[in-house]
């Protein structure tokens, strides 16, 4: 981890409540993949390209990651992040403490829904239309949790409900209800896809693909782009890291559609090697996290103005390519 990025997650670790932080830096089963993510990164290594004669462009491929509750780690939560972004995209989560139409309207860049796909189609069509209403940009289908994943530093803390105060908002209201549950089922499908493009002109990323035949099938479908996750390790301790899966499923897609990493990435050197796999760009989770919790707005835009630093000066010692013939194993 970038060490400015490991100095504020120490200051959110020591300013967190013991119980939000596992369930923020937690993950499923014995944390394989959790680890797995990160460690990913470290047995490629780049291989530079020199007198390349380029100008590097100021592009900056990130885009922050849907995490939930970010009331837990600032009081002023999802607001906090949307008002730093300065142009980064936030894919915003459905289980976020603030309503969707309150975060769009501080954001400072493009906001995208996370949407988990209820198996009530009258409540999902509610969301989406909540997150047309609010004027986001695309959104981004959660398809890798047919269950809640078991966390075990939840279920030893007996973390089960939000505080007192603190909610899912863009749950409540829906179809008459207060205040609805979000709910997971294993019936969910490519068809509630289809449907989901019939009730929408937004455009649909999906998220969670790690087998590049579900890619296939995504850009079947219709889908505007594919995220390559394991849900940052907390939904199934067996699947490879997210980097590792990546390469096959960005063959699959073959260019048809933009792939986007999110897992593991801590600097801007896993982004530079996200880059050169294939994908357009690297989503950011705990690291945003990290930095809310240890200073509000300016700490999110600490971690991304150190991450966009750190990429570019890769990128420049790279000669402004990143290509897949750069990236070897380590011995």
């Amino acid at each position: 981890m970038n060490p400015l990025l490991a100095e504020l997650h120490d200051k959110a670790r020591a300013v967190l409540d013991p119980v939000h932080y596992d369930f923020f830096a937690g993950g499923v089963g014995d944390e394989v993949v959790l680890a797995d993510n990160e460690a990913a990164f470290r047995r490629l290594a780049l291989l530079p390209r020199v007198l390349r004669g380029k100008e590097i462009p100021d592009d900056f491929p990130v885009l922050i990651s849907p995490t939930a509750f970010h009331k837990l780690a600032h009081p002023d939560g999802e607001l906090a992040t949307a008002r730093a972004l300065d142009g980064t995209v936030l894919v915003a989560s459905m289980a976020s403490t603030v309503p969707i139409a309150d975060v769009v309207e501080a954001a400072t860049g493009p906001v995208w829904f996370q949407l988990y796909v209820q198996p009530d189609m009258e409540i999902t069509e509610a969301l989406v239309r909540r997150a047309e209403r609010a004027g986001c940009e695309a959104l981004v289908i959660t398809a890798d949790s047919p269950v809640f994943g078991r966390h075990r530093r939840d279920l030893a803390h007996g973390f089960h409900d939000l505080p007192a105060g603190l909610a899912a908002e863009n749950m409540r209201d829906l179809a008459g209800v207060p205040l609805r549950n979000i709910e997971m089922s294993p019936e969910l499908s490519w068809d509630h896809v289809d449907r989901l493009r019939q009730m929408t002109p937004l455009p649909l990323w999906v998220k969670g693909i790690l087998h590049p035949q579900d890619a296939t099938i995504a850009i079947g479908h219709g889908v505007a782009g594919i995220i390559v996750s394991n849900h940052g390790g907390r939904q199934l301790d067996l699947v490879p890291a997210a980097l590792d899966a990546l390469p096959a499923v960005v063959s699959a897609v073959a260019g048809r559609v933009p792939v986007v990493l999110d897992g593991g990435v801590r600097s801007g050197g896993d982004i530079a090697l996200a880059l050169a796999l294939g994908a357009c760009g690297a989503g950011i989770g705990r690291p945003v996290l990290w930095g809310l919790a240890a200073d509000g707005e300016q700490g999110v835009r600490r971690v991304l103005d150190v991450l966009r630093d750190e990429f570019l000066h890769v990128l420049t010692l790279c000669g402004g390519e990143l290509t897949p013939d750069m990236v070897v194993a380590r011995c």
